[in-house]
């Protein structure tokens, strides 16, 4: 057989194996890679994962449309379970998310902050054991602007048959999820996840129409300069943390970054360690955000990466909460970033 000549050999070259590699590695597969199994659990993540990322592709395609269409932006008129206005894009990205877990039979109910009840798929309840909790956009006040905003996720396998639909199974603490995570709508569409086996980021790439493995094993660093908290509620918090906020004003080499968007902030921190405050006020003190749909799943991300997340008190994943749509402060970040906040809430110093 006559040699190839050597300007048309395909050398073996170990980085672009490697890269290659991870261009393959899509959410689906990756999942399956994380549990080493086929069996039908591992499947039914890998297909719930599957179903997130639909559900991210299709929000991320309506909002980089969003200022070229009429009736996307702006408010509804109507307000939710939480007292709050309701935008259009939260009405659409609730939507999005029930349809594709209709399609799924996996998923019998979806509980997200924009229902006052969960939602109940009847033909999937039959052999749908899992239920899908989830704010489907984050940094709602981001939208009109074209600001970075984000979608929230966890999985919980079902407990006991919910006979009543009271879905009580649910005011659990947050160790009994199975997987959580986040989608990040900014000037590319990421999306991270945990399965209990470490925080692993995916990016989507547009001409492939899949979420494409972008790094492994994320580690948080364990203290960072960043603060992300609203500085306008300043003289609503509690005198501990004012106090902190002080400390971080006079001490050199903290930067306050803050998007209006927490998803986008706890990327950020994520990646160049440092915390993310969101305390409770002197008039609220169970503070804003939701347990069930933001605070624990972001708890469970952030501990998988080496991080911590508390009320300030009590660590987030131990929290039980007594109703779904149960409020609580939120402290998270890197271990010892949290842990200086921590001291001001508990010692004052």
């Amino acid at each position: 057989m006559a040699k190839v000549p050597e300007s048309l050999e395909l050398p073996v070259n170990d980085h672009t194996d490697k890269s290659l590699d991870r261009d393959c590695t899509t959410l689906s597969r990756h999942v399956l890679q994380q549990l080493q199994s086929f069996s039908p659990d591992a499947q039914d993540l890998s297909a719930l994962m599957n179903r997130i990322a639909l559900a991210g592709k299709l929000i991320a395609r309506h909002l980089s449309r969003a200022g070229l269409m009429e009736g996307v932006l702006g408010f509804t008129g109507d307000v939710n379970v939480q007292g709050e206005s309701v935008k259009k894009m939260d009405v659409y990205a609730n939507d999005v998310f029930i349809s594709v877990f209709k399609q799924s039979g996996l998923v019998c109910r979806l509980a997200s902050e924009e229902m006052d009840d969960p939602y109940y798929i009847p033909e999937n309840c039959p052999i749908g054991r899992y239920t899908l909790l989830y704010d489907p956009i984050d940094g709602s006040s981001n939208t009109d602007t074209n600001l970075s905003l984000g979608s929230i996720f966890a999985i919980r396998q079902q407990e006991g048959t919910d006979a009543d639909g009271s879905a009580s199974d649910l005011l659990t603490n947050g160790r009994k999820q199975i997987a959580a995570g986040y989608i990040l709508y900014g000037p590319s569409t990421m999306l991270v996840y945990s399965i209990g086996k470490g925080v692993h980021s995916f990016t989507l790439d547009p001409s492939l129409g899949e979420f494409i493995l972008t790094e492994e094993n994320i580690r948080i660093p364990n203290n960072g300069s960043v603060y992300s908290v609203n500085e306008g509620n300043f003289w609503q918090w509690e005198e501990s943390i004012r106090e902190y906020v002080r400390y971080v004003h006079r001490t050199e080499g903290y930067s306050a970054r803050y998007s209006g968007a927490m998803v986008s902030d706890i990327h950020r921190i994520l990646v160049q360690g440092g915390v993310f405050l969101y305390p409770g006020t002197i008039q609220k003190p169970e503070g804003k955000l939701r347990l069930l749909y933001e605070s624990a799943p972001l708890a469970f991300l952030i501990e998988q990466a080496g991080g911590r997340a508390t009320t300030g008190l009590v660590d987030i994943l131990d929290v039980v909460p007594k109703k779904l749509h149960q409020r609580t402060p939120l402290i998270i970040g890197s271990k010892e970033s949290v842990a200086k906040v921590e001291s001001f809430i508990q010692n004052g110093h």
